[in-house]
């Protein structure tokens, strides 16, 4: 690992961030113009078991603060992170977690999954999210796009192989053998953020199920 990989890997460490990649920038990731930002580390942080249990078919009202909160620490690492390579000299743009601003296509600023897939955090799943190899589907996700120079990581390669168990569970139906209906998915994200005290897109059911080698 490079000297400056190592130095921002203990700095994420610092603050509790253990799951971390580097890579390029792929042409699908992003609706940005970040051709000064050709690079991006991306930092994960393992969602709660316990707290994933209270979710049934349906979101739970624990698993909505958690979803914020797990968010709320991302966006707080990433932006500290931000400073950090700022501070050497070199550009860094801290992407939200979580911000649609293309409700048309339910697209954020840039895709965290497709430069974590890059950076060598895992593999696309049948149910559109990242497949870590460890945690599976259970992690949050943000990035930080910079022009600081690293080697990037290598992508992994893995797939679901035989497993199935999102597609199983899904209470939309909008999981198959090949990927993800993403409007009917979202169709039932806007049917749960009507529940009481919900009031946001999340589901968090194939996320349960989705648990890499735990």
């Amino acid at each position: 690992m490079t000297d400056i990989k190592k130095e921002v890997t203990q700095f994420l460490h610092t603050h509790q961030i253990r799951i971390v990649g580097f890579g390029t920038v792929p042409d699908d990731a992003t609706v940005l113009e970040i051709q000064k930002s050709p690079r991006a580390i991306v930092c994960g942080v393992r969602l709660s078991k316990s707290v994933l249990e209270t979710v049934t078919d349906r979101p739970s009202l624990l698993y909505k603060h958690h979803y914020k909160t797990v968010n709320w620490i991302l966006d707080q690492t990433a932006f500290r992170l931000a400073q950090f390579i700022e501070e050497k000299g070199a550009q860094a743009i801290a992407i939200p977690a979580s911000q649609t601003v293309d409700w048309q296509n339910h697209r954020g600023h840039i895709s965290h999954k497709a430069l974590a897939r890059a950076a060598g955090l895992g593999h696309i799943g049948r149910s559109g999210l990242l497949v870590h190899p460890t945690h599976g589907a259970q992690v949050r996700y943000v990035s930080i796009l910079t022009d600081l120079r690293f080697e990037p990581d290598a992508p992994v390669d893995t797939d679901c192989g035989t497993c199935t168990k999102c597609i199983d569970v899904c209470p939309a139906h909008a999981i198959s053998e090949h990927g993800v209906d993403i409007h009917r998915c979202y169709e039932k994200l806007r049917e749960f953020s009507r529940i009481r005290g919900i009031g946001q897109y999340i589901c968090g059911v194939c996320v349960k199920v989705c648990n890499g080698r735990d």
